[in-house]
Order: structure tokens, then sequence, then C-alpha cells
């Protein structure tokens, strides 16, 4: 099984626009010695970079070259100007690119009288343009050899990377959301108009036909690949294991054919009454291997998995925000983590297949999250007609009590709980939040920014 986090962001297609001037100004040498430094920088960084012209001086380079980005399939764009160019070119950038564009200042050379470059000025121009535009833009100022300017960078082209995948994202909801749980309640209009997206509805018995379609061969041959690892069952039998690959093959069957970036499907009281199953451990596998998959209906949680996925900063497990105190918070759900967030298969809380805890029918994963963890806890929402996100970051720690189904405990950094929770309530927060590993609060804001959503 793949699990989310294998890929590397720098195999990312990105195109390089060096801006400049018809007749050299400021130093030239300085801005060759920039540029042959910014491409060893690239080759470095292991990107495969396309590289249209050596000096985009005009209107007609400009779109020549934006062409050829288009052509080679460039998802990230990365504009330079070793010295200043001409401002003109930014209002053209921008009605040609459709996608945030990285914009990178480099220094001036820091010796001698005369200033050298004029690259912050003339990068400084170009966004400030591009913002009264509305064009979404990405920052980043530094030498090329500074580590600090690589890792901007890289964080850059994950956002460029998240956007292309959100505004072009396909998501899709099997049934609605679950009973009462108005809080999940998907608009497609409103997803089309803030992300560009479409919103594909399927009913709840179209889906259980599908379910129960599955070839007996694949679906046998499914149970025996997810046996390998080697989880312990508990109140449950092999037989089941086959109705989970069922699951689990329908959903990943529908997603192909649909085309679809994310997918959330109304779990109950549907599927555990007409199919006899709870459908989370297949749920469980698919969080696992880094595919958007949401239970209850939650459609904009999916596209939280969606954005985080294509961040890089995978895999999600959502979860229900159980209780809290000052400074920690209790997430539980009814039993579907990702299996790289919890404690080693296993080990005395490690990932086990057993029964619902309520209704005791099969099957879900319980588990512990691990702890020593370092996580954030982040949200995507809709509210007052405007979507609007939010993000804590935290650690794992030991958890104070076992829970039944999978369970774990955040210790929040810098932050009131409580009074933050309050002010989330009144901010029309969902009750599911998404948990991923590392601090990626930073990362996610400037994601908001990409989009205009609201941040709190």
């Amino acid at each position: 099984m793949k699990l989310s986090g294998d890929t590397h962001e720098a195999a990312t297609r990105i195109g390089l626009l060096i801006l400049g001037r018809k007749r050299p100004g400021f130093d030239p040498e300085w801005g060759a010695l920039v540029r042959k430094r910014i491409g060893a920088f690239l080759d470095d960084a292991g990107y495969h970079t396309v590289v249209p012209s050596e000096n985009v001086a005009d209107d007609a380079d400009l779109r020549k070259a934006l062409a050829a980005c288009e052509q080679e399939g460039v998802r990230a764009l990365l504009v330079v100007q070793p010295t200043i160019s001409d401002g003109r070119l930014a209002p053209v950038l921008s009605q040609v690119w459709g996608r945030p564009i990285i914009l990178w200042a480099t220094p001036e050379k820091q010796t001698g009288e005369m200033i050298s470059a004029n690259s912050l000025v003339g990068t400084h121009a170009m966004a400030a343009t591009l913002r009264h535009l509305h064009r979404p833009f990405h920052f980043v100022w530094g030498d090329p050899d500074d580590r600090s300017v690589r890792e901007e960078i890289d964080a850059a082209v994950r956002l460029c990377r998240a956007y292309d995948a959100v505004t072009e994202a396909k998501v899709g909801l099997v049934g609605s959301h679950a009973p009462g749980f108005i809080d999940f309640h998907a608009d497609p209009v409103s997803l089309n108009d803030t992300f560009g997206l479409q919103l594909y509805h399927q009913g709840v018995q179209d889906f259980v036909d599908r379910v129960n379609a599955q070839a007996a061969d694949a679906v046998a041959a499914d149970a025996a690949e997810f046996e390998k690892l080697g989880l312990p069952l508990r109140g449950v039998e092999r037989e089941d294991l086959l109705v989970q690959s069922r699951y689990y093959l329908a959903m990943k069957e529908l997603t192909e054919e649909e085309h679809l970036a994310g997918l959330a499907f109304r779990c109950w009281p549907d599927l555990p009454n007409i199919v006899g199953h709870w459908p989370y451990v297949a749920l469980a596998r698919h969080v696992s291997e880094g595919h958007a998959v949401a239970m209850e209906g939650d459609v904009d949680g999916a596209l939280c998995s969606v954005i985080a996925e294509n961040l890089g900063i995978g895999p999600v497990y959502m979860t229900d925000w159980l209780e809290h105190d000052l400074h920690t918070i209790t997430i539980w759900h009814t039993g579907a983590a990702p299996l790289q967030l919890c404690e080693p298969v296993g080990g005395k809380r490690g990932p086990v297949v057993t029964v619902q805890f309520n209704n005791k029918k099969p099957a879900v994963v319980e588990a512990t999250i691990r702890p020593d963890m370092p996580v954030t806890i982040f949200r995507l929402w809709r509210c007052d007609d405007e979507y609007r996100m939010t993000a804590l970051e935290g650690h794992t720690v030991k958890p104070r009590r076992h829970l039944l189904a999978t369970n774990g405990l955040v210790e929040i950094d810098g932050e009131h709980v409580t009074e933050w929770f309050d002010d989330m309530l009144h901010e029309g927060m969902p009750h599911h939040v998404c948990v991923v590993p590392g601090h990626r609060r930073e990362l996610l804001r400037r994601f908001a920014r990409s989009l205009r959503l609201g941040w709190y």
C-alpha cells in the first residue's frame, strides 16, 4: 500500500521567466551572475525547469514565453528580474497567465556605490500591480545560495500546485450530509463561485449497487493485499474484510470513473443499515494512501483533504472535536484514521480492525494517534455566504484515557483553546476538523490568501 506523503514535490514542472529590458540596465554582469546562480539553484533542487527565453523584454516575448510554458505543462511560474524589467509587463502577465505567479526578487551586489540590480524595486512594483488586478502571487526574497530561499520556493511551488488542483477539481457526494449535520451542507454554486470546482452528486443506492457489483476475484485479491498490513482482528472475521474491500474498490472505481479529486459520502444511517457493514476500514485505507475521502457527507472536509494532499502535507485525519481544556484538545472519531499517524501495528494501542463501538457492526479501525508528533489542526468552511479557513498548531501527547474507536490528544501551542473555540463557534466552524502532521499553519494561511478566503 502506497502511503500519503511518498511523492516528492520537486518533480513539479516549473517555468522560469527571466524578465529584463531590450537595453541592458544597471549592472549587466551582476545580472548575468545572478541568472547563472538561479539556474544552479533550480538544477540542485531537482525541479523540471522550462526556460523559454534568456531575456523576456517586451509584450511579444512574454506572450511567446507563456505559450511555451503552457505547452510544456508548467504548473508553477517563477518570475525573476536579475535587474529591473519593464513594469508594463505585469498587466500582460496577469491577463495571459491565469494561475498564481511566484515573484522572486534577488539581492543587490554588496560592493561599490552604485546600485546593481533594483530587483526588489521592480518586483515590488509588479506585485503591487498584480494585487490591484486581483491576480494571486507568492513573493520570495533572497539570495539563491540561501537555504531559507529554497524552502520559500518549495512552499510557493506547493501553493501553486494546490491552487491548480482545487480550482480544476471535481468533488463527489454520495447521498447528502448525515441527519442533522447541517454544518456539512454543500452548496454547488458557492463551491463553483469560490473555487471554480464542480460538485458531482450520486444517490446512496447507486453507490450500494456499485459496492455489490464488485467482482469476487478482485475483492478477494484486494482483501489479501490488505491482510499483508498485519492489523489484528477483534470481533470480526476474514469475511468482513471482503465487504470492506468491496467498499474500498467501489470508492476507487467511482473516483476514477468520474475523475474526482475528492469524495464525501453519507455513511450513516444508510450504509450499515443497507449493507450491514460500516465502511470505515475502507475509508482508513483510502486516507492512508492520500485519497481525499470524507465521511458523513462532509464535502468541505473532503476539500480540506484535497488541499492538504496537493500541498504535500498529508495524510489527513478527519475527526470530531470531542472535548478540550485551556491547552489541549481530545480528537476522536468512529475509526478511520490514516495508519501512519497511529501507534505502530502490533503495539498495545496500535490499529485493530474491530466492530463499531455503538451498534457493534463491522468494521472500523480502532487506534490511538501516536504521541510526540507536531501537528496542525485546520478547517475550511462556508458561513455568511463566504468561505473561511483557520488553523492551530501543536503536538500530540499521550491520551489521558483509552477511548474506543480512534482517538488522540493534542496540546496546542500559544493559544487559549477555550477562548479560541468559542470564537470559532461564532464564525460557524463545523464539528469536523482535520489533523495533519507537521506545523503547517503559515502554508495554509498563504493558500487561503491566494483564493481570497477569510482567515481566522
